[in-house]
């Protein structure tokens, strides 16, 4: 079971899913939907300290290696993309927003990336983030813990 909490942990923190992925698995491990809800939110939302942490220290120190700017350049253009239009319009309710929807490439780190291109404040972005993997979090859990009584009456 603890093995189980430490990989819901760890899904929700890696880029390659975060919460959208360690809840659903949490739920389908038999873990109380609570505290999934817990782990998975703590591993996604230590996501913006980690990344804002990278970025401040390392961003421009990387920045002269062709195969990382050529990556990091692709990334913000993802972020811009992907959300520009709202987060620059509408700033912190926009970022919320963007990272609420539990849908691929709209969560945490991408959130992270485009409060960074933004140059939204660190307080601000990370109480929107916060706030919006909360949200996030909660749909998925309900979906997942649902999703499962469903799929075990078939």
């Amino acid at each position: 079971m603890l093995n189980d909490f430490i990989h819901t942990f760890l899904l929700s923190i890696s880029p390659l899913g975060e919460a959208r992925v360690g809840i659903p698995y949490g739920i389908l491990k038999g873990l109380d939907p609570f505290l999934v809800l817990a782990v998975g939110y703590l591993g996604n939302v230590l996501v913006f300290p980690l990344l804002t942490f990278f970025l401040d220290k390392f961003n421009m120190k990387l920045w002269r290696f062709k195969f990382y700017k050529s990556h990091s350049v692709k990334i913000a253009q993802r972020a811009k993309r992907g959300s520009g239009k709202n987060i620059k319009k509408y700033g912190f309710w926009g970022l919320l927003l963007f990272v609420m929807i539990p849908l691929p490439v709209t969560g945490a780190y991408i959130g992270t990336i485009a409060a960074y291109v933004f140059k939204i404040k660190r307080k601000k972005a990370f109480i929107a983030i916060s706030i919006g993997l909360i949200i996030s979090c909660g749909i998925m859990v309900t979906g997942a813990y649902f999703g499962k009584i469903g799929l075990g009456h078939i």
